[in-house]
């Protein structure tokens, strides 16, 4: 069964940014629209400070503001909400748990904003067990950005990138949209070829066609589930955040893949998809894989 879309709202420009893309995502997919309310009680000894039953009251006006706006824009759109108190990396990552994606408003060439200040927000992508997706603010409908083409990272075997694939060809499919999947390699040193590889590469005729043939067979199952999305196979020399930085100005939004597992010190979003949030123009879907 399929979850609905489930959104973390604050008040700030970048939730509201955030909002406003799930709804219309909601609305493409036929799905719901939850909007979940993380907050704290506000104990600061300034008297201006209310207390915790005034702040809730606050917090549930802002939600009810939030409801009427998409009732306006979206009437049949089904929409729930929750306001919950308590950690907001917990209570975002278990809103999460049951939803088609996650959807948070993030600053861009900095922290994630709101409720998720500092290492928060990476914390809740990185815990996530399900897409997260970050919207900056000033983000426009799709009819109203330059380019038409779903970005999607590949990397390793077609297992490797198998989620991120599925979550880019959904979405375009959704949206009438392409798919530029991307693929960046670059020249390893010599000594970590076995002969193996090096036998595979000789067959292939070379670093570049083997990677294009990797890309390839990658897309081959999505090319034969979503027959109606036009897809666009880029290979090229350099770093994956560099490469795919370079063509996020013409995409409606951008889909990278993480692994889903922790390690030693804790749960990592890695150094790809790190780079690609705060630097992308456009918002970025970040997809956990095993």
């Amino acid at each position: 069964m399929t979850g609905p879309i489930t959104v973390g709202v604050d008040g700030t420009d970048e939730s509201l940014a955030a909002l406003a893309w799930a709804a219309r995502e909601a609305v493409r997919r036929d799905l719901a629209l939850r909007l979940v309310r993380a907050w704290r009680f506000q104990s600061a000894a300034a008297a201006e400070v209310a207390d915790r039953d005034a702040q809730e009251g606050w917090v549930r006006d802002s939600v009810r503001q939030a409801v009427a706006q998409l009732a306006e824009r979206h009437p049949g759109l089904p929409v729930t909400t929750d306001v919950l108190e308590g950690d907001p990396v917990g209570t975002l990552a278990a809103a999460a748990a049951d939803a088609e994606m996650l959807v948070l408003g993030s600053r861009g060439h900095g922290a994630v904003v709101g409720f998720l200040l500092g290492s928060v927000g990476q914390q809740v992508i990185a815990e996530a067990a399900r897409p997260v997706v970050l919207v900056r603010a000033g983000d426009k409908p799709s009819d109203e950005v330059a380019g038409h083409e779903i970005v999607v990272g590949q990397q390793g075997g077609p297992e490797d990138s198998a989620p991120a694939l599925r979550f880019a060809f959904e979405t375009a499919a959704a949206r009438g949209a392409s798919v530029r999947a991307v693929r960046a390699w670059t020249l390893p040193p010599v000594f970590s070829y076995s002969p193996a590889s090096l036998r595979l590469l000789d067959e292939a005729g070379g670093l570049e066609p083997y990677e294009k043939k990797a890309l390839t067979a990658a897309l081959q199952p999505w090319r034969e589930r979503f027959p109606d999305v036009p897809v666009v196979e880029h290979v090229e020399i350099g770093s994956a955040g560099q490469v795919l930085l370079s063509v996020s100005g013409r995409a409606q939004l951008m889909v990278v893949g993480r692994r889903a597992h922790r390690t030693a010190v804790g749960a990592r979003i890695g150094s790809v998809a790190h780079g690609v949030l705060h630097h992308a123009e456009c918002p970025v879907a970040v997809v956990p894989h095993a």
